[in-house]
């Protein structure tokens, strides 16, 4: 990736990112950060993984302008508020006849293909409307994957010209490098793109060596550093249920010790990450600022961070929820 011309409105020294992740299919999150991203005249927006929803919701033709959705019938209006309730959910919607909708009890392959087609969709559709939105201006796009977004979005990632694919590349953003890693530790999910704390140490090092300045370096590592503010999320049970005690969840630090390993030896300037939706939250690894936004992907609503970076510091970040 080479270098850009920066906004016009930009002091010259300075380079402001305007950063998601974990919106899990949201159109009105995705919309919403490329406005926030106008609105504060950023030079660059990235997302930092998880871009794909977590469910597929069947829809059964039966005829006569009607369709069945978990057991309910809708009529034409009531079924497009259903469609545009999944949606605003991140989830994705298949329409099938009752043949169709028995394939998909009965064949798993016939469900990852409805995926893959409603993902791949929905991606395409973030093409279009970043090509109408950011038309205008000049900022770029860039797009990691993250655990839980199978790798075949790459593919969709690279028709694009304006939305970026930036995992296994160094980018340059105004005189600093960026680097982006979008696999985690092991979790009790076992997501798409999972692998075990060496190995995450030996690619994560790998791709940090190709840098030619890391004090100056951004790091979009999508599992958050272990034992930091980015890293708790609620304790479960053998059942992968919360865990209660004394009317209050139980938290526990679950990001990756190689992540914070790699972060502790090679000192970047910000590490930007996420992961963990309920640890909205910036910490300091020695002189490295990082950070996680949190998610709140089904309630639609965004959750970023702004940041400002002047030569060799982070000079301002801020939260924005919206």
């Amino acid at each position: 990736m080479g270098l850009f011309k920066k906004n016009k409105d930009s002091i010259s020294n300075l380079f402001k990112i305007m950063f998601t992740t974990d919106i899990h299919g949201s159109d009105v999150i995705f919309k919403k950060f490329l406005n926030a991203g106008k609105m504060y005249k950023v030079d660059a927006l990235i997302i930092g993984g998880d871009i794909a929803g977590k469910a597929l919701i069947p829809v059964v033709e039966i005829g006569e302008g009607k369709y069945e959705i978990d057991g309910k019938v809708y009529g034409p209006e009531g079924m497009k508020q259903m469609v545009d309730n999944i949606r605003k959910e991140g989830n994705y919607y298949v329409i099938v006849d009752k043949k169709g909708l028995e394939d998909l009890k009965n064949d798993k392959r016939k469900v990852d293909e409805a995926f893959r087609t409603a993902m791949s969709e929905v991606v395409r559709g973030w093409v279009r409307v970043a090509e109408e939105k950011l038309k205008d201006y000049n900022i770029p796009l860039y797009v990691n994957l993250g655990n839980d977004d199978p790798t075949y979005l790459f593919e969709i990632l690279d028709e694009s010209k304006i939305m970026r694919r930036c995992e296994g590349l160094v980018v340059e953003l105004g005189g600093h490098e960026m680097i982006s890693f979008g696999y985690v530790n092991p979790t009790p999910w076992n997501t798409p793109r999972e692998l075990p704390e060496d190995e995450i140490y030996r690619r994560l090092r790998d791709e940090a060596l190709k840098l030619k300045d890391p004090y100056k370096a951004i790091f979009n590592v999508h599992a958050p550093p272990l034992n930091t503010n980015l890293d708790l999320a609620p304790l479960l049970d053998d059942n992968l249920k919360p865990v209660v005690r004394g009317g209050e969840l139980v938290m526990v630090h679950v990001g990756s010790s190689s992540v914070r390993k790699v972060i502790e030896e090679f000192q970047p300037l910000i590490g930007l990450h996420g992961h963990i939706h309920e640890s909205r939250a910036f910490d300091k690894l020695g002189r490295t600022l990082v950070l996680n936004p949190g998610s709140e992907h089904s309630e639609g609503i965004l959750h970023a961070a702004y940041v400002v970076l002047e030569s060799d510091k982070v000079k301002a970040h801020q939260f924005i929820i919206g």
